[in-house]
């Protein structure tokens, strides 16, 4: 039921919206602003899990007329609007710590603040841990940065609840203030990964080395046999899609068929060894120049003898 990306942005929004549920009501009991601002967060995450949700539904289609390199791109700005969030986040727990700072008022009833805090640690937590395991078996960035909008969560709701702790047995209210701003901090850091790594698609980012490194052993295992050299590699990634193309040396005395063959072959094996992988292969002949190929064909002339 919560399995796949369609699967984990419905079990966020259940987490979420009874997250919003008790916060909210714990805050008016209490009066604590922390906690507030915590509800305030988990309502941005309800935001965040919406278009989340349209970013995958949107990903999904696929290519047409107007978009022939289909619509992954969603999920690299819904990680961007989710980026956006992160940081809203942030400085609401800032102002709320300053907020408080300058209210005298006492907090009633702080165990039920902690306790909240308690669960929304632990459900945050095992949220978290299901949304980065589906968006890496996906490969999401939506999903990935969703992930990670939930783990600042977690850190904002440890430090309202190591407050609340500190106020409960101590009174200084002071200390609340002090970790919400470290926690914040945090949070904001967390904020500027995900805009960064969701900037990296936009603007077509090659794939990583180790990707690279697959696409190049898949090539180069053919050396010596249908395969002089390959040049102009280029990668890219469009949500999940990734795409690739090359310029692939043959020889020049090998059929039409033969070639095509062989690239068919290896968009194949590229295929099987990174997930969601468009590929686009472009033939050349060799220049004759047998003496520096490794390719042993029977048109390879031998170097003069000295």
């Amino acid at each position: 039921m919560f399995s796949g990306r369609k699967g984990a942005v419905r079990l966020s929004v259940i987490v979420v919206i009874s997250l919003i549920v008790i916060k909210i009501v714990v805050a008016v009991i209490t009066g604590s602003l922390s906690i507030l601002a915590q509800g305030i967060d988990s309502f941005m995450d309800l935001f965040a899990v919406s278009i989340t949700f349209l970013a995958i539904h949107l990903s999904a289609k696929p290519a047409d007329k107007e978009h022939p390199f289909g619509h992954g791109k969603a999920e690299n700005i819904a990680a961007i609007i989710q980026a956006v969030l992160i940081f809203f986040a942030g400085g609401a727990i800032i102002y709320s710590a300053v907020m408080r700072g300058s209210d005298p008022t006492e907090l009633e009833l702080t165990e039920a603040g902690i306790a909240v805090m308690a669960v929304s640690i632990v459900a945050s937590i095992l949220l978290f841990r299901h949304l980065r395991k589906v968006a890496r078996e996906e490969d999401s960035m939506a999903l990935e940065a969703n992930a990670r909008n939930i783990a600042t969560d977690v850190y904002s709701a440890s430090a309202v609840l190591i407050g609340l702790v500190v106020v409960r047995f101590t009174g200084w209210k002071i200390i609340d203030d002090i970790l919400a701003g470290i926690v914040a901090l945090l949070i904001l850091k967390v904020g500027i990964d995900v805009l960064r790594s969701s900037f990296g698609g936009l603007v077509d980012v090659k794939l990583p080395e180790e990707e690279e490194k697959h696409i190049r052993a898949a090539i180069t295992e053919h050396y010596g046999s249908d395969v002089v050299e390959f040049h102009k590699l280029r990668t890219r990634k469009s949500g999940i899609q990734r795409y690739i193309d090359l310029h692939l040396v043959m020889p020049k005395h090998l059929s039409v068929e033969q070639a095509h063959a062989m690239c068919d072959h290896l968009e194949k094996d590229m295929k099987n060894r990174l997930r969601y992988t468009d590929v686009t292969i472009h033939v050349e002949p060799c220049n004759g120049k047998c003496e520096f190929c490794q390719l042993k064909c029977d048109e390879r002339k031998m170097p003069k003898q000295r």
